[in-house]
């Protein structure tokens, strides 16, 4: 019920700003409205400053690109610990064919 008001709702709208399309004095505020929209759309892209690993503020951007970059490369280059109670055996030779009759089986669950 409450989707069905609100869709009421917007189309009532949408038929009053196309109406308002024609009427001169209202199209500037129709195009504020769309330029708002695609604003708050907008991804955010950067920042204008950073706190380095010293605990500095950074705010030129060569020196906020260093900082990501430092921080990338220690990410990259640390060891990953890895869970070793976990034990797989290595499978060699050519991977399992998949057969239809298995993805029919699949597709029907």
């Amino acid at each position: 019920m409450q989707k069905k008001v609100i869709l009421l709702a917007n189309r009532k709208k949408q038929k009053e700003l196309a109406s308002d399309l024609n009427d001169p004095n209202q199209q500037s505020e129709i195009f504020q409205i769309a330029k708002q929209m695609v604003k708050e759309r907008q991804d955010v892209t950067g920042s204008n400053c950073l706190k380095g690993v010293s605990g500095k503020v950074i705010v030129d951007e060569k020196g906020i690109k260093d900082s990501w970059k430092e921080y990338m490369e220690k990410l990259m280059n640390e060891g990953n610990e890895r869970d070793h109670r976990i034990s797989a055996t290595v499978k060699e030779g050519p991977a399992d064919c998949i057969r239809i009759d298995e993805v029919a089986a699949a597709l029907k669950r």
